[in-house]
């Protein structure tokens, strides 16, 4: 056991040959199935407020960051439609023509190109030179003649593929992504690094089996402890890789064939002594759990499976919904399993704040739920509703403004929408209602306060 756990505790605008044949399968995964993850940070994953730890997320991100996720922090929303159209022309001009520009004009330009993109949905402004684009961050992740100016460059890169997704991308960027992740000298730029890749991966054309490839890649920097990386024992570069394998795993259909060596990963990684890498560890295990159910297929007879193989019923479940039947073992010591979440979810340690217990105990409170009963969503609460005679169910939402509420009831949901957080932080809300491959990589339902429902088309 390694130092790390003894220390203090879906758009469719360009689709590749290679995307092509997976389309099907990956719409279908993105859409009904699996997506999901959290940012870098020096004490925990994400802080969770009064707010979160009551279901609710704001659609304000609220999401640990560092220093320079606050200097990127959306300032200037009002900022009309000519001006920040003019500012962001003239960003774009200097990033691709680096010519006598100095490391500190670079940060400058990177830094407002990211704040831009952040809070507008500008696909039209950067189409056609997203190939110039790519290849001048590139060029500053290669250098890296700067660790603020690399960070930036990573998180340019992210922006750009969440705001006009390539088919290309991918091929052209991943072995850079992972050189710097292996090679660079800077913690900071590596955790940046794994978050690229996986947005790149995510949205920059990568194929099932290079989807898979890099979720191997990211388990190896898990199971090592950062030792992989030359991270040894860096809490924030673990739990980059773990967020963003549960991120990929949720588009993958069919993830059985790989679910032990993760869980394996995952459950040592319970024991760390950092709170981040353990609620990320824990959420990936949920979600796995969830993944070994799936909907009752047409030609399938509900009798013909034991008991042991379907979930508690459930008084929420419509009588037409889907049953959901168990398809495999997501890990063989489940009784052991249980017993480390349990003593998780109520664990007393001085070691953590108020804030951070509360956050540990409510986290591991869900976490323990869905093992115990995959089908059921983070915030599940048994309790029974007097006034309708069915449980609560699943009460984590965000809200979007003022009125709408999305529900997110099942771990996938949670996993897209961290990751999407990640990167859009307080930019979010603006891109869910007018980037489409925002909103197709978590298309869920939005109701208001006086519960209509209404769904985006």
């Amino acid at each position: 056991m390694h130092d790390l756990r003894r220390q203090a505790l879906e758009s469719g605008k360009t689709v590749s040959r290679k995307a092509q044949s997976r389309q099907t399968s990956r719409n279908t995964s993105r859409a009904n199935s699996a997506p999901n993850s959290r940012g870098p940070s020096r004490t925990a994953s994400r802080a969770g407020s009064d707010d979160e730890e009551n279901g609710n997320l704001s659609d304000g991100t609220s999401w640990s960051v560092n220093s320079i996720d606050e200097m990127l922090a959306v300032e200037d929303t009002e900022q009309t439609f000519a001006a920040w159209q003019a500012d962001l022309a003239d960003r774009i001009e200097e990033i691709i023509d680096r010519k006598r520009s100095s490391v500190q004009g670079r940060e400058t330009t990177l830094a407002a190109y990211v704040r831009i993109l952040t809070a507008q949905y500008a696909e039209e402004e950067i189409r056609g030179k997203d190939a110039e684009l790519v290849a001048a961050f590139l060029k500053s992740i290669k250098a890296e003649t700067s660790e603020k100016e690399t960070i930036l460059a990573l998180k340019a890169l992210a922006m750009t593929l969440i705001t006009s997704p390539s088919d290309v991308i991918y091929d052209t960027a991943a072995s850079s992504l992972k050189r710097t992740i292996s090679d660079s000298a800077s913690i900071p730029t590596k955790t940046a690094a794994i978050h690229t890749l996986g947005t790149c991966t995510f949205f920059g054309g990568a194929s099932d089996d290079e989807i898979l490839e890099n979720m191997s890649y990211l388990l190896e920097i898990i199971s090592s402890d950062g030792h992989f990386i030359s991270a040894p024992d860096d809490a924030d570069t673990v739990t980059a890789a773990i967020e963003e394998w549960g991120f990929l795993a949720t588009l993958i259909e069919d993830i059985s064939e790989d679910t032990e060596d993760a869980m394996d990963a995952f459950v040592e990684q319970l024991s760390s002594s950092f709170l981040s890498v353990q609620i990320a560890a824990g959420e990936n295990i949920a979600l796995l759990y969830e993944k070994s159910y799936t909907a009752l297929e047409d030609d399938e007879i509900l009798s013909d499976h034991s008991d042991d193989d379907l979930p508690l019923s459930d008084p929420d479940d419509a009588p037409a919904g889907p049953k959901m039947v168990k398809r495999y073992t997501a890990y063989r010591r489940t009784d052991q399993l249980l017993h480390i979440l349990s003593r998780l979810a109520s664990l007393s340690s001085r070691k953590l704040s108020k804030k951070d217990k509360k956050h540990m105990h409510t986290s591991f409170a869900d976490i323990l739920n869905s093992v115990e009963n995959p089908t059921c969503g983070p915030r599940y609460q048994n309790a029974i509703n007097h006034e309708t005679g069915k449980r609560y169910g699943s009460r984590m939402v965000v809200r979007i403004h003022r009125d709408g509420v999305m529900k997110i009831d099942q771990w996938w949901k949670l996993h897209r929408l961290e990751g999407l957080r990640r990167v859009l932080q307080g930019g979010f809300v603006a891109h869910y209602e007018k980037n489409a491959v925002v909103f197709e990589s978590l298309p869920i339902m939005i109701t208001n306060d006086r519960s209509t429902a209404k769904e985006r088309h």
